[in-house]
């Protein structure tokens, strides 16, 4: 199955093994997945691409066993370099999300094929105006943030200024109208704010502390689950 055909992005997690508190980040995949969560980010700046080959390894094995390999989105965040040597050592990873400083998206697509979920971070400072003039015929989904500021990423949504420019729910519901690919929201997000984010149009949110930093990361997922499908207009549900 073509994965770019079968991406939900409604449920998002980023994880990585300074996220967890000293917890195998195989263990949150599989509280998440658990849960019904539809996609996952390896991410690491500290993890040697070994490392990250082998943590998508294992995130991948929890997805197959859990029988939702054609389900699940699994995406390595930055490494072109990780996403090719996991697939030439046999591990199933749909794709890749890069940043606007990394490495290009017309080459992400080269190698990786057209078969490839490829995500892109929209640019916060500029964010309307990119969004509407971003070549997007590349990418599949945007990442769009933050909501709040955060110490997962305390240099995401930084302006030209240094500063951290935050996002409204006001500015994700424009975001939702005028986006020409589907948007994943996130940056501090808490349990509290899925409600009002479901309401704005968006496809979908992604968290990383909340869960991967929680005492009990299934039940986490579970209720924020379960808050966007009470919230998300009827016709935008995918969960």
């Amino acid at each position: 199955m073509n994965p770019r055909t079968n991406l939900d992005i409604s449920a998002y997690l980023v994880v990585g093994p300074e996220n967890t508190g000293g917890r195998p980040v195989a263990d949150i995949v599989r509280a998440v997945v658990a849960a019904g969560f539809t996609c996952i980010q390896i991410r690491s700046k500290t993890a040697s691409a070994s490392e990250l080959i082998t943590l998508t390894g294992q995130a991948a094995d929890v997805i197959a066993r859990a029988n939702r390999s054609d389900a699940v989105t699994l995406v390595v965040d930055d490494r072109l370099d990780v996403v090719l040597a996991a697939r030439k050592a046999g591990i199933k990873v749909d794709g890749i999300h890069v940043g606007q400083s990394d490495i290009p998206v017309s080459v992400c697509r080269e190698y990786l094929g057209d078969e490839s979920v490829i995500g892109l971070s929209a640019e916060t400072a500029n964010l309307f105006d990119y969004i509407r003039s971003a070549d997007v015929g590349e990418i599949d989904y945007f990442g769009a943030g933050p909501l709040h500021e955060t110490q997962t990423k305390p240099d995401c949504g930084t302006g030209p200024d240094g500063k951290v420019i935050t996002r409204t729910f006001e500015d994700f519901a424009r975001l939702a109208e005028c986006s020409p690919r589907p948007v994943v929201v996130g940056g501090g997000v808490k349990l509290d704010d899925i409600p009002p984010l479901a309401t704005t149009g968006i496809d979908g949110f992604f968290v990383v502390s909340a869960i991967a930093g929680a005492d009990d990361p299934e039940a986490e997922a579970k209720k924020m689950i379960q808050a966007w499908k009470a919230n998300i207009p009827a016709d935008r549900t995918k969960l």
